[in-house]
């Protein structure tokens, strides 16, 4: 069962849950084919959410400044070259 929210509005950890659950029907192979369709264009949905999530993460983590000590200062804008 899937749900019905718009995997643009899920947060990381929804999105991640969710295409767990689309992979397990998907592999045990007991949903018609149209069904399967439908599943694995969602999977695909999903998957990119999960990337595009992980990739504004790791951008947020790049951008934290440190200062003399190591300590972090704040961060920098994301669109700072």
């Amino acid at each position: 069962m899937t749900s019905e929210t718009p995997v643009e509005e899920m947060s990381f950890e929804q999105a991640m849950k969710e295409l767990e659950r689309v992979v397990d029907q998907l592999e045990r192979g007991d949903v018609a084919l149209d069904k399967s369709i439908d599943l694995y264009d969602r999977g695909a949905k999903l998957k990119k959410r999960c990337e595009d999530e992980l990739k504004r993460a790791e951008e947020k983590v790049a951008a934290i400044t440190l200062d003399a000590n190591g300590q972090a200062t704040g961060t920098q804008p994301l669109d700072a070259g």
